[in-house]
Order: C-alpha cells, then sequence, then structure tokens
C-alpha cells in the first residue's frame, strides 16, 4: 500500500466521481481507476460502486476514507515538526557537564542560548569528566564537555577553553612567597585531591608520577569550594584550574604558578557517526561563537 493510493483515494471520496477527481488530481481517468482497483485487490475488498454517474463510498471505503485523513494528518503534522525542529522552533538536547566546568564557564552560555531559542529544552546531567565521556561513547549524552586528553578516534573534538592548573597552598605555607614551583618539590606534600571519575584526578596524578612519585592524597572532593576551603584550613595543598582559581577570594590561600606547566583544555565531544540533532550542532556552534564567556566570568 502507498501513501499515494490513499491520497488518490481521498480525492475520489471527496468527490464521489473519478472523472472530477481525475481532473483535480491532473491525471487520466484510467491511471485513477488502475490505482484505486490496486488499492482494493490489496485490501480484498471493494471500496467504491461504480455508476455512469457516481462513485458511491462503500462501507468498507469509509473505515479506509478514516484512516487515510488520520494518516495524512499525522504525516503533515511529522512535517510541521521537522520544520519546526530545522528552523529550532522546538529541540531537545542532553548534554553532560562535569560539576566544575559547568558553574564556571555555561551559565551565561545557556542563559543566552535560550533567550534565542527559547522552545529548545537542554537537558543537563552532571557528571565527572571521565564519565561524562564513557557516557557520551554510550549514547547516553547527545554531547558532552570533557577534559583533554581523550580518545579522539572515537570522539569529534570542538576545543572551547585551553589554560594552565595553578597550586594553592596556606599563606603561611613555606612556598606560599615563591612565584613557581617545580612539580618534583611537591614530593612530601600532603593533597586534596580529586575524586577518581574526575578527569583531573588521572591528569594530576599521571603528571606527579612523571616526576618520580605518587601523590599523598589526603582527602578528596568534587567541589572546588570545599577544596580550597580545606586549603586555608591548612589541610594540605591542591592545584585547580586558573578560571577557578580567580574566583578564590581567601586571604589564606596563595595561588602559585607550576612548572612544567599543566594545561587544562576543555572541548565539547560527541561521538563519532552518531546523528546529532540540528538543535545539538546549534548548541555546539554557539558555544564555538561565545568562547568570550568562557574567560570573563
Amino acid at each position: 500500500m502507498e501513501i499515494r493510493q490513499l491520497k488518490y483515494f481521498m480525492e475520489v471520496a471527496k468527490y464521489k466521481s473519478i472523472t472530477k477527481a481525475s481532473e483535480s488530481l491532473h491525471i487520466s481517468q484510467p491511471a485513477l481507476s488502475k490505482m484505486i482497483k490496486g488499492l482494493e485487490d490489496e485490501l480484498g475488498m471493494p471500496l467504491i460502486i461504480r455508476t455512469n454517474k457516481t462513485s458511491d463510498i462503500t462501507d468498507a471505503g469509509l473505515i479506509v476514507l478514516d484512516y487515510a485523513q488520520r494518516m495524512m494528518m499525522l504525516i503533515e503534522e511529522m512535517s510541521t515538526t521537522l520544520n519546526d525542529i530545522t528552523n529550532l522552533s522546538r529541540g531537545q538536547i542532553h548534554i553532560g557537564l562535569p560539576p566544575i566546568i559547568g558553574s564556571l564557564f555555561f551559565p551565561k552560555v545557556i542563559a543566552k542560548f535560550h533567550q534565542q531559542f527559547p522552545n529548545v529544552h537542554i537537558n543537563i546531567t552532571e557528571y565527572g569528566g571521565a564519565r561524562v565521556v564513557k557516557s557520551v561513547e554510550e549514547g547516553e549524552f547527545e554531547l558532552g564537555v570533557a577534559v583533554l586528553p581523550i580518545e579522539e578516534q572515537k570522539f569529534d573534538v570542538y576545543p572551547i577553553v585551553e589554560e594552565e592548573m595553578k597550586l594553592l597552598v596556606h599563606h603561611k605555607h613555606k612556598l606560599a612567597a615563591r612565584e613557581f614551583v617545580e612539580l618534583y618539590e611537591l614530593k612530601d606534600e600532603e593533597f586534596i585531591f580529586y575524586n577518581e571519575e574526575f578527569a583531573l584526578y588521572q591528569i594530576m596524578r599521571d603528571e606527579f608520577i612523571n616526576q618520580g612519585f605518587e601523590p599523598k592524597i589526603l582527602f578528596k572532593s568534587s567541589q572546588w569550594d570545599l577544596m580550597s576551603e580545606m586549603v586555608a584550613a591548612n589541610l594540605g595543598v591542591t592545584a585547580l584550574p586558573e578560571s577557578i582559581c580567580n574566583r578564590v577570594m581567601n586571604p589564606d590561600i596563595k595561588i602559585i604558578r607550576l612548572r612544567p606547566a599543566i594545561p587544562w583544555k576543555l572541548a565539547v565531544i560527541t561521538k563519532k557517526d552518531r546523528y546529532i540533532s540540528y538543535a545539538g550542532h546549534t548548541l555546539i556552534n554557539y558555544i564555538l561563537n561565545e568562547k568570550q564567556f568562557f574567560y570573563y566570568n
């Protein structure tokens, strides 16, 4: 059964005449009659009663007419909905954000995007960076924001932020007066670290191991403000991205650059070969075009 057959049948039912229906459809009467006959043969019952003057609809024809009208309405609704999506009159995006990144960079960008596209719903789930990467790979999220590096052969990567990690120490710490601290000098320090599900956990741990020591982790947390307050209480030292350090106002904390520098790179990621909605592509492009908001929070 073809949609065209149902449309032609609806036209015959409308005019109760194959002649008038063929004129309306701009096809020949024999071609229209053949189309209707094919539909009847497929359904196994007559749909119209043919006379010299009219083509009356049978009881079976009335049932087919009712379903055909509903099907045409659904097809029209589908076309309208698809048009709405491509014009961003509606849409839905599932995005995964690490908590630190979400609170730091995205409120202003999401607010501006919502003002421009109020009918696009953005569903945000906060996971640690490592779990965001896994969830994008498994299809839970259409897109996510991750800390690089990642296995780029599995993802399309759109870089958005690049800055340095910095060391936070108590103002009475022996290193507090320094402008730079070499990583190897931190061998005997006690660290306030990130939870294992955070990408920064592995990034920083690997950096210290490359310097020849395993970091002594005293506490683990997922909240940068708690980590900084622990430093202010002189419970240990930590390292945080520059943007977060810019928000630390506690006078008991000193912020120091690290050498060699440890980059902190963020990117929007999507899984390669996965369908990305028009709304999703629009959000990615919007984020890339609004990078300035990531540096003036």
